[in-house]
């Protein structure tokens, strides 16, 4: 089972690479710190 914060991370590389800045980049590098945050929590 793949975690879900994984997930979550790679939604946020998509959005990096999503050509409509600056609000795609913004939501990308949200989704990542909140990947990231989500495992340094133990959460799923």
């Amino acid at each position: 089972m793949v975690q879900k914060s994984t997930f979550v991370i790679l939604a946020g590389v998509v959005f990096l690479f999503i050509p409509i800045p600056p609000i795609a980049t913004i939501i990308g590098i949200v989704l990542i710190f909140a990947g990231v945050a989500m495992r340094s929590m133990g959460g799923s």
